[in-house]
């Protein structure tokens, strides 16, 4: 990686679903939480309008590892690795952020593993919009490099993600994000955290099951569109996955009318009910808040619980939704979530889009390695012991 005058280092970590997957895309809040990984771009300014970007994980994978483009230029496809850099480059231009600037050379190496679900292009376009913002003095916050990092991803290159990547890698540690406007961003309490994390090694798209899920969904609404709701009930509700006022919503308010859809959306509609209050109760356990009263199960369980083992309830109580009524789980990540849960973990779920992927998992510092050689040993490509990471910034 260049170093030396002129030559800037940035740097953003990889992201974990720690709370509220596949939930950010319908404006739900959702819990990221960074990771140990990095992202690394080390760049200078090129003294001509053009971009020249290199990856050095494409060098040594003996693939075409240098992209040259100016602002403004067509992204290529076929999963060219520059499109995610040109992409970046073409929001700031579109916002304004590069009138008459010019060009930069860029170096590009990173340690989060491509489509592992742990955000290795939030990370790429988080880390090389932090290095931009320094070369050209763009005064951006952390909030504007995260959302132009998801507007990129969103809009530029076309992919159905929600913002929960972006702003995972850009804030680090861990945060509650609400992902409805003004998508306010709190850092929750995160101490006592530790986590293991594994790739399964099973590669997977979040373009191929986002939309998959969102057409079920909406399937499901339409349905009870049709149907003669309460008033008070249809007011809420809306014919898009991202319309309804979800968090509004109880399970008990619905149940009746979803007997009367399909199964399939029915189980997505339930799923995100679930999904969300126990999102509540965790974020209430980390903040270290009263409980919500409420006549539920889980509840039951996790409020005569020590607080780390209830977190790691709930995560294993998120993970069984995903797997139940999302099905997005997968047999190697199951094979892998057995075995750490065996080998003392608090609780474990999978990470990410899904049907492949990795696996986060709750553990208490004297067990972690032991967790993590569990995680190993039954077939996970690789592994980690992570604190929540910091943010994305400047290595001075």
């Amino acid at each position: 990686m260049p170093r030396g005058e002129g030559w800037l280092l940035a740097s953003a970590p990889g992201r974990a679903d720690f709370l509220n997957t596949h939930q950010d895309y319908k404006g739900l809040p959702v819990v990221p939480v960074a990771i140990k990984l990095r992202t690394y771009a080390s760049g200078r300014l090129s003294g001509n309008r053009e971009f020249k970007v290199a990856s050095l994980n494409m060098k040594d994978s003996g693939g075409k590892f240098v992209d040259s483009f100016q602002a403004g230029g067509p992204l290529l496809g076929g999963g060219w690795f520059g499109d995610y850099f040109r992409a970046v480059v073409n929001v700031l231009a579109e916002e304004g952020y590069l009138e008459d600037a010019e060009g930069a050379e860029v170096w590009v190496e990173s340690e989060v593993p491509v489509g592992s679900g742990l955000s290795s292009s939030a990370a790429l376009e988080v880390s090389f919009l932090t290095l931009l913002n320094e070369l050209y003095s763009l005064k951006l916050s952390t909030r504007d490099v995260a959302e132009l990092a998801y507007v990129a991803e969103h809009d530029e290159l076309g992919i159905p993600c929600g913002r929960l990547d972006q702003y995972g890698s850009a804030f680090g540690g861990v945060i509650l994000l609400e992902c409805r406007p003004p998508f306010r961003v709190e850092r929750l309490p995160s101490n006592e955290l530790l986590f293991a994390v594994f790739d399964s090694g099973v590669r997977h798209s979040t373009a191929s099951i986002h939309p998959e899920r969102q057409r079920e969904i909406d399937e499901g609404l339409e349905a009870l569109m049709k149907m003669n709701l309460p008033e008070e009930v249809k007011a809420k509700m809306g014919y898009r996955y991202f319309e309804p006022k979800w968090e509004e919503f109880s399970l008990g308010e619905l149940e009746p009318y979803l007997k009367r859809i399909s199964e399939t959306a029915a189980k997505r509609i339930v799923f995100t009910l679930k999904m969300q209050f126990s999102t509540v109760v965790a974020v209430k356990l980390l903040k270290g808040e009263t409980l919500p009263p409420a006549e539920d199960e889980l509840l039951d369980k996790v409020e005569r619980l020590p607080r780390m083992e209830a977190l790691g309830e709930i995560v294993n109580y998120q993970h069984e939704l995903l797997r139940d009524l999302y099905e997005v789980s997968h047999p190697k990540l199951e094979k892998i979530r057995s075995a750490v849960l065996e080998a003392g973990a608090y609780g474990a779920k999978l990470s990410g889009a899904g049907m492949g992927g990795s696996l986060i998992a709750l553990v208490d510092r004297d067990r972690a390695e032991t967790v993590l050689g569990a995680g190993l040993k039954a077939g996970a490509a690789r592994g980690w012991i992570s604190p929540p990471g910091e943010p994305a910034k400047i290595h001075l």
